[in-house]
């Protein structure tokens, strides 16, 4: 399969400097929707390397050893990134710029330095530079920062779930190198309110719905997120309204209103119980629940968990915001995310990733991987 010509580096080299191969990732385009010509690329590399087993679906990719070893683990990352920034100067863009020490562009952080650390490690292994003691199944998938019905992880699960069991694994998010467990989950609410429409002038013959709304806004406003304990990492929650919408016209009373709420809740709640407790707060509110995706519970308590966090060190953090260990919990497999760059630059116009934070992330999964198992 050859390269597209939107790659302007061509063939992508997995044997350069980790950092440098980021950079030739990133010039690479892939905004969620046009993710081929990066997985074109992505797969003509992973083809050239032995002892691998390829399959594809659409734009994502599996990549599995078969050595026979008594565990697997799972190096999972996206190749999508989110539309570049349209700020004149903005440097999160494509192509990459790199500024001494420090790289910039549109995927730098999320997560194309993760990603480099995936083919770099598929490398090593292909070329008999590291024999892993665990077997290893990479995957590579599209449209992660869209809406979950397009996610090319569910793709996979649907076409090739037979071979996406793993014992453990780490989603290569960025978490500045520090281990981030399980995550929380997500649901989203629609609060309505109705009225009676009028002209603004005789405002009395109606009933205005925006009005209504403000008890839902003031519990809203006035709730204290919960922090809950999960397996020794704490959660923050967070409860609130994010869009509101309601009116017609400068001279009309308004007769509806709708204010979407989101809740990020702990994992040790299910979305039915994250649903009752945003009731709860909300009592007598009209609500809708219009998404909702479970969280992931940390898992650090299996002996690979373990493993792995002694071996990369640091301490273990909790991930507030949900992630696609989420749904690596709910194929059975306990995840952790784990990869370079500070989660908090994702998606801004300066997007950047130091190129130490992807050679160190590259030197501990390495260094994991090459540990006696137990």
């Amino acid at each position: 399969m050859t390269v597209s010509a939107n790659s302007p580096r061509g063939p992508l080299d997995l044997s350069q400097d980790v950092a440098l191969l980021t950079r030739d990732l990133v010039d690479i385009e892939s905004v969620s929707d046009g993710e081929t010509a990066l997985a074109d690329a992505v797969w003509e590399a992973l083809s050239a390397l032995e002892g691998l087993r390829l399959e594809r679906a659409g734009d994502s990719i599996i990549a599995r050893t078969e050595l026979g070893r008594s565990e697997r683990v799972m190096l999972a990352g996206h190749l999508d990134t989110v539309p570049l920034p349209t700020t004149p100067g903005s440097r999160g863009t494509v192509p990459a710029s790199l500024e001494g020490e420090t790289l910039y562009g549109r995927g730098t952080t999320d997560m194309k330095g993760g990603v480099a650390v995936q083919l770099a490690i598929a490398h090593l292994i292909g070329t008999g530079r590291l024999s892993p003691s665990r077997d290893v199944t990479f995957v590579f998938y599209d449209h992660e920062e869209v809406s979950a019905e397009l996610s090319g992880f569910g793709r996979l699960v649907e076409r090739h779930g037979d071979l996406l069991g793993a014992d453990f694994g780490v989603l290569l998010e960025p978490t500045n190198g520090v281990v981030e467990g399980g995550c929380n989950g997500t649901i989203r609410l629609e609060a309505t309110e109705t009225g009676v429409a009028a002209h603004s002038a005789r405002a009395w013959m109606g009933e205005n719905a925006i009005h209504k709304g403000h008890e839902v806004l003031r519990r809203l406003a006035e709730h204290e997120p919960q922090t809950v304990t999960v397996e020794g990492l704490d959660y923050r929650e967070s409860l609130n309204a994010v869009r509101i919408s309601g009116g017609t016209a400068g001279n009309v009373i308004p007769d509806a209103l709708t204010i979407e709420i989101n809740y990020r809740f702990a994992p040790d709640k299910t979305p039915e119980q994250a649903e009752a407790y945003v009731r709860s707060v909300l009592p007598g509110a009209t609500l809708r629940v219009t998404d909702s995706a479970s969280g992931a519970r940390p898992g650090l308590n299996h002996p690979a968990a373990a493993s792995f966090v002694k071996a990369v060190g640091g301490e273990p953090k909790p991930k507030y915001g949900w992630t696609d260990v989420a749904r690596l919990s709910a194929l059975g497999i306990p995840a952790v995310n784990f990869g370079p760059g500070d989660a908090l630059l994702a998606h801004t116009d300066d997007e950047h990733v130091s190129l130490s934070a992807v050679r160190t992330c590259l030197e501990a999964l390495q260094t994991w991987l090459a540990e006696p198992e137990g």
